[in-house]
């Protein structure tokens, strides 16, 4: 104890020694200004969206927030009659069905994809939208979708099911996917050639600015384009038809 208190006594001396001797030369640091704090410089770090492709064809985008586009890789969920049935989850808090009645999804949430399973049809392609979010969500029955070719509009929707009812949305849980399957050309006629798809994953409760452009796997010739309603499994979106 005494050893610390006789080395405080010489610091203190020191330093008292040394603020005489500045003052009594008028000095100062002729460097200037303060050194920034690192900590309070570095930018925070901000999540970042962004669309991809995948190496195998298949196309996907993400959300954004401004942009409220699908993204990811999806793996669907749809009833097979027109009153959507349950993802399979259990009706608590905020991941069951009833939630997701009550609260329909958000486009910042989803991850929207488009495929061509092996196996399906050569006219047939099949959308994903998967849930992201940690609540389950409600979707419209079916996705609503325009084709383009090269950048441009072809003017082309493709038309759903009529005389639904039944729940009032169709729900995804947390980690669900809804499959929906669309026929770009059921009769084989004669159509243009597109090679994008426009999707807009909830057209009841989202504005057009949410849906996603993706490049078709295949691009195809387009007439009277078919959709399907929101399956469960890829399987079920295929034989919706």
């Amino acid at each position: 104890m005494r050893t610390y208190r006789l080395r405080t006594t010489a610091l203190a001396t020191a330093t008292a020694a040394l603020a005489l001797a500045l003052t009594a030369c008028g000095g100062s640091d002729s460097a200037g200004g303060a050194t920034a704090d690192p900590a309070a410089t570095k930018g925070a770090d901000k999540p970042v969206s962004t669309g991809t492709v995948t190496p195998s064809g298949e196309g996907s985008a993400a959300p954004s927030a401004g942009k409220g586009t699908g993204t990811g890789t999806g793996t669907g969920t749809v009833t097979t009659t027109p009153a959507k049935a349950g993802s399979g989850g259990k009706d608590t808090g905020n991941t069951g069905d009833s939630y997701a009645y009550a609260h329909p999804c958000k486009a910042r949430d989803l991850t929207v994809k488009v495929t061509s399973p092996t196996g399906a049809p050569a006219t047939v392609r099949v959308i994903t939208v998967t849930n992201n979010g940690s609540t389950s969500c409600g979707l419209d029955y079916f996705p609503t979708l325009g084709f383009s070719a090269k950048g441009g509009a072809l003017g082309l929707q493709a038309t759903a099911p009529g005389g639904l009812g039944g729940a009032p949305a169709y729900p995804v849980h947390p980690g669900a996917t809804a499959y929906a399957a669309v026929n770009l050309n059921p009769s084989g006629g004669a159509g243009p050639v597109a090679d994008e798809v426009n999707v807009l994953a909830d057209k009841e409760h989202m504005p057009n600015a949410d849906g996603v452009s993706l490049p078709l796997p295949k691009p195809g010739s387009v007439a009277n384009p078919k959709v399907g309603l929101y399956r469960t499994n890829a399987h079920d979106a295929l034989n919706a038809f």
